[in-house]
């Protein structure tokens, strides 16, 4: 019998996209700059997911935090988090253990926070512009998401929220994301805020 994460959870058909977000070596892996507790335990269960979806004939895309070596984004130059995914370094490259099977979308190229897939954020105006994510999507045909990565109350929450404002049935698989929870319980206020915008949290392990 196959271990349970290698089972499918979510209903995939040609009208829907599974999202991967930010499976990238300095989030899961230990050795990472920003490693998120357990981030690397998802990758089997994400590459199930992958193989799920590529099956039903529906489509993959990853997300990549892709950021300058100076950004507002950073704690060194104003901002909150510890210098990660650095363009070009190993933090920044997909865990080697993730299969990739999709187009990519790199998000904070210029500086921005880049929490979610759809919309980047200028740390210091505040201002939002999308990335081509939206675009990929509608060129496809997809009206239904799936997401899965890191981190739960972070780059998940905000694609996820961002999917729901763009009217995409958006289903979070529970089992294939993790948190980082600078305070406790982030991770437990981030689902409740994808279900407040009418996304389904599917806990289910099979």
């Amino acid at each position: 019998m196959l271990p349970r994460y290698h089972r499918s959870v979510a209903r995939y058909d040609p009208t829907s996209a599974l999202l991967v977000i930010d499976v990238q070596n300095d989030f899961a892996d230990p050795a990472g700059s920003l490693a998120v507790a357990g981030g690397a335990d998802v990758i089997p269960f994400i590459n199930a997911q992958v193989q799920a979806a590529l099956a039903a004939g529906a489509h993959v895309f990853y997300t990549q935090d892709w950021h300058p070596p100076v950004t507002p984004h950073f704690e060194k130059d104003g901002g909150t988090w510890p210098v990660h995914c650095v363009a070009g370094t190993w933090g920044a490259e997909l865990h080697p253990d993730l299969r990739v099977a999709g187009p990519v979308v790199r998000k904070g190229r210029n500086g921005e926070d880049g929490y979610s897939g759809f919309s980047l954020r200028d740390p210091q105006t505040g201002e939002t512009e999308p990335t081509e994510l939206d675009d990929l999507l509608r060129a496809t045909g997809v009206q239904r998401v799936i997401i899965v990565g890191l981190a739960t109350d972070y780059c998940v929450l905000a694609s996820g929220l961002d999917a729901r404002a763009r009217d995409y049935a958006t289903t979070v698989l529970a089992a294939g994301i993790r948190p980082v929870e600078l305070a406790a319980g982030d991770g437990e206020r981030a689902l409740e805020q994808l279900r407040l915008a009418g996304a389904l949290v599917d806990e289910s392990a099979d």
